[in-house]
């Protein structure tokens, strides 16, 4: 089987060269119970990815477990469920955590650099090609980029405050939407930002099956999917990720629907043996996995950035016929074609552009604020400056800023 490549990337330094992205959950890396760390499988992945650059190949390790490790330093029993108490135990394992890559890639020498991100550092077009270009420079130097979630600072919708812990410990917080959730999204979205020819999601089991192995022993093993959609409707994927992580099969096909519209092949593989991504790469029919297929015309790095990167801040509903122009003629999204807005946005955040019945067609980056627009939507382009007293643009979204879902 030929080797894939990512037509996107074009920064190899030979032609055999492959950029890889390589995602461990917290379940490949501490123990679920004792949360102590599994040294002999966090040896075996530095091993694999020192064997990878020796074969020329350009990797980044993207690695959970911040709070697992905390919790052992800690000697907390169980993952609390108040944002505040889960937002500093990681603080105090990401150091510990980064100590022990350091230390098991010390042993060869190799450099490692800590990446750590948010949404929000992503969300502005300039941080965002800020942080290609650190992880493009790290890996030109030989370096390998180990990229985690800032947990310390990032936000999630809500966590409730458990009756479990004291009353002096902080109450819910309730926050936008600035979190990844899982570290399948993040790696999806660095493969995306490196131009990677494979991710890799290293998991509990060996790939994915048409239903849960553990209660369903009819099960079925997927090896190769070329349409995430159809997937969905054909196989059960409702199992939560482990007590420490925040993942499961679920956030790993949105991750290859993520990573594929890039361009990037992404694999399913059991965690415990990392050392098949040799084999994955060379010879796949000898290895059990899941292999999803890149998608043939991936999205350009600008569109995808819309469509991936950015928080989504509300909704434009548009007739089918709008929907159609924008899709076929690569039409701007102008006031008139707009039925109704959905949320509070200001100008230059991303919207969602859907039909009546709530199918996303695209994604943009709008000129007015929500309230701009439902003062101006039913007027006469011509008439903006009359309508508002002021006109920032000649349509809601330009074309430039459209990222097609469909």
């Amino acid at each position: 089987m030929v080797v894939y490549c990512n037509p996107q990337n074009t920064n190899r330094p030979t032609k055999s060269s492959l950029t890889l992205v390589i995602k461990v959950g917290t379940s490949s890396i501490c123990d679920e119970k004792t949360h102590y760390p599994l040294l002999g499988n966090l040896s075996r992945i530095v091993e694999t990815i020192l064997a990878l650059k020796r074969q020329g190949h350009r990797v980044v390790l993207v690695t959970s477990a911040a709070v697992g490790t905390g919790l052992r330093r800690l000697n907390m029993a169980e993952k609390p469920t108040n944002l505040a108490w889960i937002q500093a135990i990681a603080a105090v394992g990401q150091g510990r955590l980064m100590s022990m890559y350091d230390d098991l890639f010390g042993q060869f020498n190799q450099p490692v650099a800590q990446i750590l991100l948010t949404r929000n550092d992503l969300a502005d077009r300039s941080q965002y090609l800020n942080a290609v270009s650190c992880l493009e420079q790290l890996l030109d130097m030989g370096v390998v980029p180990i990229v985690n979630e800032n947990d310390t600072i990032s936000v999630s919708a809500s966590y409730p405050s458990p009756s479990i812990y004291p009353s002096s410990s902080p109450a819910p917080v309730h926050g936008g939407e600035i979190k990844f959730g899982d570290n399948d999204t993040l790696s999806a979205i660095t493969a995306g930002m490196v131009k990677a020819d494979y991710l890799f999601l290293m998991t509990d089991v060996d790939c994915l099956y048409s239903d849960n192995p553990r209660t369903n022993p009819d099960a079925k093993p997927i090896r190769v999917c070329d349409d995430i959609e159809r997937l969905r409707d054909e196989v059960t994927v409702t199992s939560p990720g482990s007590a420490l992580g925040t993942g499961g099969m679920v956030t790993k096909l949105v991750a290859a629907d993520l990573a594929t519209a890039a361009g990037v092949t992404t694999i399913i593989a059991r965690g415990s043996t990392p050392e098949n991504i040799l084999k994955i790469i060379d010879e796949p029919a000898h290895t059990l996995h899941t292999r999803f297929v890149a998608k043939p015309q991936p999205l350009k790095d600008r569109k995808w950035w819309i469509l991936h990167g950015l928080h989504t801040a509300g909704s434009i509903h548009v007739r089918s016929r709008e929907a159609k122009d924008i899709i076929t003629k690569n039409a701007p999204l102008l006031a008139h074609d707009i039925v109704k807005v959905e949320g509070n946005f200001v100008e230059h955040q991303a919207v969602k552009i859907v039909l009546d019945n709530n199918v996303m067609v695209a994604k943009g980056i709008v000129n007015y604020s929500s309230a701009e627009i439902q003062r101006i939507m039913h007027a006469n382009e011509s008439f903006i400056t009359n309508d508002l007293g002021y006109e920032d643009a000649d349509c809601i979204i330009h074309r430039d800023n459209i990222a097609l879902a469909l």
